[in-house]
Formats: structure tokens, C-alpha cells, sequence
């Protein structure tokens, strides 16, 4: 009998440590002993260095939000249900063995060089939140598609893959393409980045019209929806026989880029 109940007192533990959720929503603003173990949970799985002080931050809302973006979820800072099952779920509380994971499958999958109009704009369709690698550097960030017709229309996840971006190109924004490879749903996808926000403004509410958005852009919508990342509007990524929107021809410097993407895998 005693046996039988210590039994259940270990499997209880067992379930509370590996489903915990939060009472109440946190964010930036929010105190008390759930964001320390929200803190020490980041910490714990390689994603916040700070000391867990009980205080949601910019520190710990950098952290979810790469985080989130690493999961492929919403990336807005917020802690809600969706992100403490994804924080406190089994499995995951090893942040390295899920990279080594994904490196592993990354390796096995082959490049792929699809057509935007046919299969591109589908696979990597708005609200998709990927990995991007530079084919030259080996350098990786997350980014997040928000908009885009003609091509995808992108923004950095986090303030943190803003500074990795601009480290890839010289130390600041440009506009010189460069290949690179999209990860997304177990694909890897041969594209071609130009690393210049344009059309937003980071301060401003998402789809508001402005009368002047970033790099000269005038009177428009702000194309603008990840908030604190550290760059005004979108970039662009361009796949195979995509064009830019303002002339509404095929780039032929993105399109040699793309290719020379697609073959970096041979």
C-alpha cells in the first residue's frame, strides 16, 4: 500500500514538471515568480543569458520571440498558452539536441530550386516563420514572411537575426543580393535575399497609411508587422522566376542567386 502511493507522489511530480503552463498571460511588464521560472526555463533551454530576476524585460521578451521563432509559432513576445506548451512540453526542454536534430535533417534533404508561381509562393506562404542560411558565410537567422505578391516580402524575427543580417552584409542594410537557403517544414529551398528594409516604419501600427515609410517610400500601407526587431518595413526574397513589384520583371541578379543557391547543395 505505502509502495502504491509513493508510486502516484513520483508520477504526479513527473506530470507537473513536464506539462507546467502559466496562470496568466506574461509579457513585457509582468513580475512575480512565473517569470523567474520562465527565465530560468529560457535559460535552461539556451535562450535567455541574463539572471532570472522576476522582471519580464527586453531581455526576456528577446528571448521568447526567438524562441517562438525557432518553433515556428506566433512571434509577438507574449507568453500564452500556445508558447508554455511549447516552452514546458516533453522533449523539449534541450534546446542543443533539437538543434543537432534539425541540423541532421537539414543535411539529408536536398536543396530545392522551386518555381515562385507554382510551388514557392505555397511552401513558404505569409505567416511562415523560416531559417534562413547564407550560402557564402554559413551564417543562419530566422525571418518571418509578412507580405509579397510578385516575391516574399520578409522581416527579421528578432533584433538578434537583425544584427546577424546586417553582420552577413557588410555591417549595415543593402541592397546587393545574395543566395541563401530557406529551411521550412523539413524543405530547403534555394532563394536570393536583398537585405534592405523599405515600405515600413518598426514604430507604427502594422497596415497603417503612412504618408513616408522607410527608404523613400512614400504614402502607404506600413509594411511593418514584426515589432522591435530592429529594422523599418520588409526585405525581399526572391525564388526562381519571381519578380519585383515595382516593375513587375524577373530580377536577373536575384535569379543568378537563386541558382547559385540551388547549387550549392551539389
Amino acid at each position: 500500500m505505502r509502495r502504491s502511493k509513493l508510486l502516484i507522489f513520483f508520477l504526479v511530480i513527473t506530470l507537473s514538471l513536464t506539462s507546467v503552463t502559466f496562470a496568466d498571460t506574461l509579457k513585457y511588464g509582468s513580475r512575480g515568480a512565473e517569470v523567474t521560472k520562465l527565465q530560468e526555463q529560457l535559460k535552461k533551454m539556451g535562450y535567455f543569458s541574463g539572471k532570472a530576476t522576476g522582471y519580464f524585460g527586453s531581455m526576456t521578451k528577446a528571448a521568447v520571440r526567438k524562441f517562438q521563432a525557432s518553433k515556428g509559432i506566433a512571434v509577438d513576445g507574449i507568453v500564452g498558452k500556445q508558447t508554455s506548451k511549447f516552452l514546458f512540453e516533453s522533449g523539449t526542454s534541450s534546446r542543443s539536441a533539437a538543434s543537432r536534430t534539425a541540423a541532421a535533417s537539414s543535411k539529408e534533404a536536398k536543396i530545392e530550386m522551386l518555381d515562385w508561381w507554382k510551388e514557392a509562393n505555397k511552401v513558404f506562404s505569409i505567416g511562415t516563420t523560416a531559417k534562413v542560411t547564407d550560402v557564402e558565410t554559413g551564417k543562419s537567422f530566422m525571418i518571418v514572411r509578412t507580405y509579397g505578391g510578385n516575391h516574399a516580402d520578409c522581416e527579421a524575427a528578432t533584433l538578434e537575426d537583425s544584427k546577424i543580417i546586417k553582420s552577413i552584409w557588410g555591417g549595415s542594410w543593402s541592397w546587393s543580393r545574395r543566395p541563401i537557403i530557406i529551411e521550412t517544414d523539413g524543405r530547403r529551398l534555394a532563394a536570393s535575399m536583398a537585405a534592405m528594409p523599405h515600405a515600413g516604419v518598426d514604430s507604427q501600427p502594422a497596415n497603417k497609411i503612412l504618408d513616408k515609410r522607410s527608404q523613400g517610400y512614400g504614402r502607404g500601407y506600413n509594411l511593418d508587422k514584426v515589432k522591435n526587431n530592429g529594422m523599418d518595413g520588409v526585405f525581399d526574397v526572391h525564388f526562381l522566376n519571381s519578380r519585383t513589384h515595382g516593375t513587375n520583371r524577373v530580377d536577373a541578379n536575384h535569379q543568378k542567386a537563386v541558382k547559385k543557391a540551388a547549387a550549392s547543395g551539389k
